[in-house]
């Protein structure tokens, strides 16, 4: 069979396509194109079920109400040039900047509502704002230890940003199952590429958590709290406490006397210092939160306040992902840094403001609409998509809570060529770049997290509705010096992702 087959029939192209620009190949493509065509059709397909066996063997998977399901990964990369890069790493490094000052003033002064710049309203109003942790200041000042991002790529090619992870972003852990996946299925393609590594994620991230320990302890000791192996990024969880070299513990493993955490152990109680929590803030603390939680540790607030431990990422990040303050970014970004945004939100309407829900209400047909505290594309109402019924429904609830809802115009999100049963397509995709905060310096992942929608046309990029993910390669640039904390691939930690399994939703 002729290889060009694969590609017959690539398109119709709306929007921004990645790998063609008006049927043209892009440069950035020419070489995976090329090789593709000589490998051949039946090769192709030989390799993406290898690989697919490969990773249902190693039971990397996600839950849907129970039921697990394989989380496919294709085996066409997403490829971004070092200069189409470079705005997105400046962007997100600011972006987390503005977010750290904000959370740091409204758990603080407040001035940003002194100066009008936010609504007090709108921050206390979010579900996700907690005056329990109201006045806790951070050891090093650093609240935003990991972040993710959420970007898509317009019509133009130009990165925006869709939405904010500030509490507790998923997701590396298939980024880092992916490289050497992608490595072993393609080899000859790989190494005909200079990529930015993705492995050296632990390392940097073990660093920025031990320097938020609390002040006087010089050795911290760091653990990785999970709610348990029924949770459905449990996976990730065990991935990074073992490249980390850290417990991963539970609730049960944890006790807090006298304001202190201690991890129980064969040797007896051992004293805990950071911990890098995978659990909501409702579930962490039953004596602050929700007091029939089994999750969660009794006193750690208290011991947090008393700056015996730092708690990663900090109880009450989640009022910077509220989808109402996402609107507020740019003019944070020019209120606390004085900078223009370097990456630009999508546009978006505020529907507790009562000009802008008229207009939506009369558009609704033609408009995203988001909950302002949802997750995993939960909730989410295309209008174009939804039946007069839905949209009915909908309308009902945005009188009873304008405030909950935001919208936005239905975005065309960029497309990659995929594999799929009739050949190789465009599908949507987007984009999740990790960032860690040590508090000198934040550090953005080369490449992050592309979540791909394979259905045809399906805009919702998560698992839960039919998604996978794409090997994402950040391409090297010769003439600029290799970034410090770009470490090479480390044969050990790879050999170590190989071996693990998942089943995790991205949220």
């Amino acid at each position: 069979m002729d290889d060009a087959h694969l590609f017959d029939g690539y398109g119709p192209l709306r929007g921004f396509d990645e790998m063609f620009d008006d049927q043209h190949l892009r440069e950035e493509y020419a070489r995976v194109h090329g090789a593709f065509r000589e490998m051949g059709n039946e090769e192709i397909r030989s390799r993406a079920e290898s690989l697919a066996s490969a990773y249902l063997d190693q039971g990397v998977t996600f839950g849907v109400g129970g039921e697990e399901r394989p989380f496919p990964l294709d085996i066409v990369p997403r490829i971004i040039e070092a200069v189409d890069w470079q705005p997105v790493d400046e962007g997100v490094r600011q972006r987390v900047r503005a977010l750290e000052a904000f959370l740091a003033d409204v758990y603080g002064p407040g001035e940003v509502f002194a100066d009008g710049v936010v609504p007090r309203e709108t921050v206390l109003t979010s579900p996700h704002y907690h005056r329990v942790v109201a006045g806790l200041e951070p050891s090093n000042g650093v609240r935003v230890h990991i972040s993710g991002i959420d970007l898509i790529r317009d019509a133009d090619g130009a990165f925006r940003v869709l939405e904010d992870n500030c509490r507790v972003p998923s997701g590396v852990s298939y980024v880092m199952t992916n490289r050497p996946a992608m490595s072993a299925a393609l080899p000859e393609v790989f190494a005909d590429h200079r990529i930015r590594p993705v492995q050296q994620y632990s390392r940097n991230l073990l660093t920025a958590l031990r320097a938020a320990a609390p002040s006087g302890v010089s050795d911290p000791n760091v653990v990785v709290l999970t709610p348990g192996v029924y949770n459905s990024a449990y996976f990730e969880h065990t991935l990074l406490a073992r490249t980390m070299g850290v417990e991963l513990v539970e609730a049960r493993d944890l006790v807090c006397q006298q304001g202190r955490v201690s991890m129980r152990t064969t040797r007896g109680l051992e004293p805990v210092h950071v911990i890098y929590r995978r659990i909501d803030d409702e579930f962490l603390d039953p004596m602050q939160f929700r007091p029939d939680s089994m999750l969660g540790v009794p006193g750690l607030i208290n011991a947090a306040r008393a700056g015996n431990v730092t708690i990663a990422n900090a109880v009450g990040n989640g009022v910077a992902d509220d989808k109402l303050i996402y609107t507020y970014v740019p003019d944070l970004i020019r209120y606390y840094l004085s900078e223009e945004p370097i990456l630009r939100n999508v546009d978006t309407w505020r529907l507790g403001e009562a000009e802008q829900r008229a207009e939506v209400l009369d558009r609704l047909d033609e408009l995203v609409l988001k909950p302002v505290d949802g997750s995993g594309g939960k909730g989410i109402v295309i209008g174009p998509a939804a039946s007069a019924a839905e949209l009915d429904e909908l309308r009902a609830k945005i009188a009873a809570d304008p405030r909950a809802w935001i919208a936005q115009p239905v975005i065309s999100l960029s497309t990659v060529p995929t594999l799929v049963e009739n050949g190789i397509r465009p599908r949507h995709v987007d984009l999740r770049p990790f960032a860690v905060n040590d508090g000198d310096d934040v550090y953005v992942l080369p490449g992050g997290l592309t979540r791909v929608a394979l259905p045809e046309g399906e805009l919702i990029v998560n698992s839960s509705r039919g998604g996978g993910s794409k090997d994402t390669w950040v391409l090297a640039d010769p003439s600029t010096p290799a970034d410090p904390k770009d470490a090479v691939e480390d044969e050990q930690t790879q050999s170590q992702s190989q071996s693990q399994s998942s089943d995790g939703e991205v949220r």
